[in-house]
């Protein structure tokens, strides 16, 4: 697999995880990253803090999901011409929907701006940006107001 695709892959389990309400593994695939937020001063390293922030602020409902569907879309990946170092620019559309009591609309959307590093023979993600352009109604998504 190249580098681009080991890359994407990363983006696609980052979404598929959150979707599983897996906080756990999210935070293991961020282990080595910092997480920051535009417009936000803040920075978050470690998997307990980012597993903190991801179980404090989104809501899973009985079947242990958050009843989402993270649509990554529009991925770049720029690697480095000493294959060590990587960047990639990434879109996101957060669906959410809950039967009886939510219809499915898009409720948040936006941008990742990533940084990976080649470490051991594998690809680890070394920042996370997040980038909120379009926000719709979180109140069935988030267990806080943004």
């Amino acid at each position: 697999m190249s580098a681009r695709d080991e890359i994407t892959d990363i983006i696609f389990t980052y979404a598929e995880r959150i979707d599983a309400g897996d906080f756990a593994g999210v935070a293991e695939l961020l282990s080595h990253a910092t997480l920051t937020f535009e417009g936000y001063d803040s920075a978050l390293t470690g998997p307990a803090a980012i597993e903190a922030l991801y179980t404090s602020t989104t809501r899973r409902f009985d079947d242990g999901t958050p009843k989402t569907k993270h649509v990554m879309t529009n991925v770049i990946v720029e690697i480095s011409d000493d294959v060590v170092h990587a960047t990639s620019k990434s879109y996101y559309t957060v669906l959410h929907a809950v039967h009886g009591e939510f219809a499915l609309q898009p409720v948040i959307a936006g941008r990742y701006h990533d940084r990976f590093e080649f470490v051991d023979g594998s690809w680890r993600l070394t920042d996370m940006h997040v980038i909120i352009d379009l926000m719709g109604d979180l109140s069935s998504h988030l267990q806080q107001e943004f």
